[in-house]
């Protein structure tokens, strides 16, 4: 994520409302003692997926990627009561270290975690969902992204991480981003939907089903 002026970087970051002191403990013990703490999502993303989901008037979240559960916890601030964030991870760490932080917040209760694969997880699910926010491995993003749209409700939203993958799409050399570019072109030509990609950190695809 080297593509973005740093002086411009932090001056967003400044200038962004502070996330609740807990999201920044969270954020900080990931930098501390979690391995690739660069997968966090931090201040302007979460702060970013909260107001779209309180825009959109979602009351069930879908996310693909938990890590230590800064974006599950940023969406679930503005959920009502009754709402609901399903999270699906892999990695029994990164979902044992999100727990912890669920069971701290009054936001916690809204969040169920699904170990396992992600598109397993998804195959037993039904919809609909009001938004989804993607962000696990990459190789798999296109399959993700066409097991999460029919779970979408008309007009809902999904959001789909490291789009632009610190550039590397403009000459997509290794699956990854070879990966992220096929997704990108598809939803491009995809009638089903409209979207914009936004340079936030890392990309951030935020596409609407049509309906």
């Amino acid at each position: 994520m080297n593509f973005i002026d740093p002086d411009v970087e932090t001056y967003a970051f400044e200038h962004t409302q502070s996330e609740p002191v807990l999201l920044q403990q969270l954020a900080e013990e990931t930098q501390a003692k979690m391995q690739s703490p660069q997968m966090l999502t931090g201040r302007m993303e979460g702060r970013l997926l909260k107001i779209l989901a309180q825009l959109s008037g979602a009351r069930r979240i879908l996310e693909i990627g938990t890590f230590t559960g800064y974006s599950a916890l940023s969406m679930a601030e503005s959920l009502p009561d009754d709402g609901e964030v399903i999270t699906c991870e892999l990695e029994p760490a990164h979902a044992a270290f999100a727990q912890r932080y669920f069971n701290r917040s009054p936001h916690g209760k809204k969040i169920s975690i699904r170990m396992g694969p992600a598109l397993e997880t998804l195959a037993t699910l039904s919809g609909p969902f009001d938004l989804a926010f993607i962000d696990a491995d990459k190789e798999n993003y296109p399959a993700y992204y066409d097991a999460v749209l029919p779970l979408l409700r008309p007009g809902g939203l999904m959001l789909v991480d490291n789009a632009l993958w610190s550039g590397l799409v403009l000459k997509p050399n290794d699956r990854e981003s070879m990966a992220i570019d096929a997704l990108n072109q598809k939803i491009l030509v995809d009638g089903r939907v409209e979207n914009v990609l936004l340079t936030v950190r890392d990309g951030l695809q935020v596409v609407r089903k049509k309906g």
